[in-house]
């Protein structure tokens, strides 16, 4: 665990994510388990048994006994989506006491994707083509750098830091150092590293989750992927859609039944992605 303090993962143009601090691990999470019932120290394999247990049965206080604290630069507009998540304690760099750095995002061309026709708050991966997202990128640094010398030109004029601010982009970077249990930092990941997850956010979720979690706890990083990021959950209308399936009696397609046909489109596809079925 102490070789994880102070190592840090570069993304982006100047994105970073660095270990600061670190409470306990998978000994932890069995430790405040067993606690309940009065046992000591188990086997590695019995503690694997018993956070796979506390994974699948959905037992979160115990993850709570390990804290983590982060120091991540990332563009405001990542930090925004970011802090939507309030269980964590953070502080973030202010542009009030200090002078914003010549320092912004730039998306590379693969990252310019075209909105989502599904999804009112996504993107499809396929849509556009070379030059828009060229354009796009270009325009993005021009207007940056643009907005960056009428920031700087404010400062020399004598404007306060917190009046000239406010015409920054929301691709300049911010800095914070952010800490977080262990159970919340896994609930983060679960819906940033999703692939639904605006791919900026979740390529510093993905350091998180396949980096520091994994290194950091290994035992219950495997039963997150195992319990969480690589599996699905049924509603009742579907759980009945799959045993009616399992029944040699029932004849049925899946599309003739009333329980399928009683879903929305939406959760038909859905359900039809869960099973591998084609849409």
């Amino acid at each position: 665990m102490n070789e994880l303090i102070n190592k840090e993962w570069k993304l982006h143009t100047h994105g970073l994510v660095r270990v600061v601090d670190l409470m306990g691990g998978d000994d932890a999470v069995v430790q405040m388990a067993r606690c309940s019932y009065g046992e000591g120290t188990k086997t590695v394999n019995e503690d694997r048994g018993l956070i796979r247990y506390l994974m699948r049965h959905r037992h979160t206080s115990p993850f709570e006994g390990c804290v983590v604290k982060l120091h991540l630069k990332m563009p405001i507009f990542i930090a925004r989506q970011w802090v939507r998540h309030r269980t964590a304690s953070m502080n973030e760099y202010s542009a009030r006491y200090s002078e914003m750095r010549d320092e912004f995002y730039v998306p590379q061309t693969d990252y310019v994707q075209i909105q989502s026709k599904a999804n009112k708050q996504g993107s499809e991966e396929a849509g556009l083509d070379f030059k828009t997202q060229l354009d796009f990128a270009n325009y993005t640094e021009y207007s940056a750098q643009e907005k960056y010398t009428g920031y700087k030109d404010s400062l020399d004029q004598g404007i306060a830091r917190e009046m000239a601010r406010i015409n920054l982009p929301l691709t300049v970077y911010t800095e914070m150092y952010w800490q977080m249990n262990l159970h919340n930092l896994l609930h983060f990941c679960s819906l940033r590293s999703d692939p639904h997850a605006q791919r900026e956010i979740r390529d510093y979720s993905d350091i998180i989750l396949h980096e520091v979690i994994k290194q950091w706890c290994p035992l219950t990083y495997e039963a997150f992927m195992d319990y969480v990021m690589n599996a699905d959950t049924f509603s009742a209308q579907e759980m009945t859609i799959l045993k009616r399936k399992l029944n040699p009696n029932d004849d049925k397609t899946i599309y003739e039944m009333d329980e399928y046909n009683g879903l929305s489109k939406r959760e038909q596809d859905e359900f039809l992605k869960k099973i591998g079925r084609s849409v």
